[in-house]
């Protein structure tokens, strides 16, 4: 694990207990369970989604995407800021919009018109 994902439990320090896993040539950091943010070739990218994407948007934060068969993909995590680095408290409030994003994207999708009337169906 390089120095740079060790150090990010001194950035996040206020959210609490965070895990870094290793993963694709990266890592994926976690906390209470959730995966909110990644790192690859010591960059921090945060979980984003259509609440947070304007914060990103407005300081031209990046996001993560990699190459595949001549294509590019780009994931739902978006560059971190730089003054999280510097300063706790932005640290706190960028880790738990991160964190916030991870958590509306595990929440059960709403099932609505003829898909809700099939599943209730079968709950039967």
């Amino acid at each position: 694990m390089s120095q740079f994902v060790q150090s990010l439990h001194e950035v996040f320090e206020r959210m609490g207990r965070i895990d870094a896993r290793r993963m694709f040539g990266g890592h994926g950091i976690y906390h209470d369970g959730r995966m909110f943010a990644l790192v690859v070739k010591d960059t921090l990218y945060l979980k984003a989604d259509a609440d947070t994407l304007a914060e990103f948007e407005k300081r031209g934060l990046p996001a993560f995407g990699y190459e595949r068969e001549g294509r590019r993909t780009e994931m739902s995590y978006r560059q971190a800021p730089e003054e999280i680095f510097e300063d706790r408290e932005e640290a706190m409030r960028w880790g738990r919009l991160a964190w916030e994003a991870a958590l509306r994207a595990a929440a059960p999708k709403r099932v609505r018109g003829a898909a809700a009337k099939k599943r209730k169906g079968k709950a039967r």
